[in-house]
């Protein structure tokens, strides 16, 4: 099936949907320019300061988990970071899927952490796997809250010495004191009552249309944790009569066979498909072919 073919098809599912559930994951923000967890780029010199060149590292998350980081050190990037996300531009393809959906019954089911789908979409539909970079945690989860951080980021980043934050200025918990640490998935990752919340909006979604037209719209998910959309989507496909799979990926747009009749593979770049499909020019976008696509996949 030619690409044309592919697009005026999906175009048909996403009308004839009668539920469309949007799994949402670092692809697509990729698609959006948001390269700096895995790429060198001016972004992620910004954030590390000299830091990258230190650790030899090629990337916010390379950096993240290098094991020789000093904490303070690691602090001060986390709030450069956070400080770029609370102000960096709303990604072109976040806009396009918003006007895509406008008017649908639709739910957005996400492991990105970057709250690029909170620009534009209402957070009441929306889940989050892998939690939120606006909210820190009890790195021992003493306590199931979770904490809004942005006045504290911009508070304590005039704090920050060279490429170091004081360690005496390492947010801790109210409660027991320990460190604070990012609410997205880790070993200490909580799933408290705020994560259960959403889980059961998303399971309650799911249940009530799941013997209507379904179309699982799958938006950048790779093969470093299937487990949380891709397979799902997937499996409910097989099992649900009138359910359809459509994927967008530039690398991992493959489906199984036994949802191939139920099923599109979109083998493109996000931000492109996304343009065509709303019938919209996508000829100021380059794709960057710079980084190899399974790392942020």
């Amino acid at each position: 099936m030619d690409k044309e073919h592919q697009f005026d098809l999906l175009r048909r599912k996403i009308e004839e949907a009668d539920a469309i559930v949007v799994g949402g994951a670092s692809g697509m923000s990729a698609a959006a320019g948001f390269r700096f967890y895995y790429m060198n780029d001016a972004t992620f010199k910004q954030i590390a300061g000299q830091l990258g060149e230190k650790y030899q590292a090629d990337g916010f998350f390379p950096l993240f988990y290098h094991p020789q980081i000093k904490k303070g050190e690691l602090w001060a990037a986390l709030l450069r970071e956070y400080k770029y996300l609370y102000e960096c531009h709303t990604g072109e393809p976040y806009e396009d899927l918003a006007e895509l959906l406008d008017g649908k019954n639709y739910y957005i089911a996400t492991t990105n952490q970057d709250a690029q789908f909170f620009r534009t979409f209402p957070a009441e539909k929306i889940t989050r796997i892998q939690g939120d970079f606006r909210y820190w945690q009890c790195k021992h989860t003493c306590t199931d809250e979770i904490y809004p951080n942005k006045e504290k980021v911009y508070e304590l980043l005039d704090k920050i010495e060279g490429d170091r934050l004081p360690d005496d200025l390492i947010p801790r918990c109210p409660y027991c004191g320990t460190e604070m640490i990012p609410w997205w998935r880790s070993r200490e990752f909580l799933e408290g009552s705020y994560y259960q919340k959403e889980m059961q909006r998303y399971m309650d979604f799911l249940k009530k249309n799941m013997n209507k037209k379904v179309l699982f719209l799958e938006l950048g998910v790779g093969m470093m944790t299937p487990m949380f959309i891709k397979e799902p989507f997937m499996n409910m496909v097989y099992r649900w009569p009138n359910a359809t799979y459509a994927v967008i990926n530039p690398k991992d747009a493959y489906v199984p066979r036994e949802i191939a009749k139920k099923s599109i593979a979109i083998k493109e770049d996000i931000a492109v498909t996304l343009k065509k499909l709303r019938g919209k020019p996508a000829d100021h976008i380059v794709s960057d072919t710079s980084f190899e696509p399974g790392r942020i996949y």
